[in-house]
């Protein structure tokens, strides 16, 4: 489990609608953080189906989800819940924040 919040962009850089990944600066592990008209959420950024980053596919508003482009695996961008196969488990969700003008993320996983 990472203390450390990583610095993902400038809020200004992550617009309504927009995505921007980042690696967790003491585990590693990809993040990516979506802007859902207004309210920020961050995943893990990496399909459950067969490990390829979700930041690659289509970020979709109207339904709040992320589709992998490798296979089609579609999950909800708010909560990681898997919402189509080939995917079944969820993406793991991690908490973010808005401060001193950026936006952070990071993974809180025990």
């Amino acid at each position: 489990m990472s203390d450390t919040w990583t610095f993902v962009c400038a809020s200004a850089d992550l617009l309504p609608g927009e995505m921007k990944s980042t690696f967790d600066e003491v585990t590693g592990t990809p993040i990516v953080v979506f802007n859902l008209d207004g309210e920020l959420y961050a995943l893990e950024d990496q399909c459950t189906h067969d490990e390829f980053e979700l930041s690659s596919g289509t970020f979709d508003t109207a339904e709040a989800s992320i589709e992998c482009v490798l296979h089609g695996a579609r999950f909800d961008i708010r909560d990681g819940r898997a919402l189509c196969a080939p995917a079944y488990s969820p993406v793991a969700r991690f908490p973010v924040k808005r401060e001193h003008d950026g936006v952070w993320a990071r993974d809180d996983r025990d």
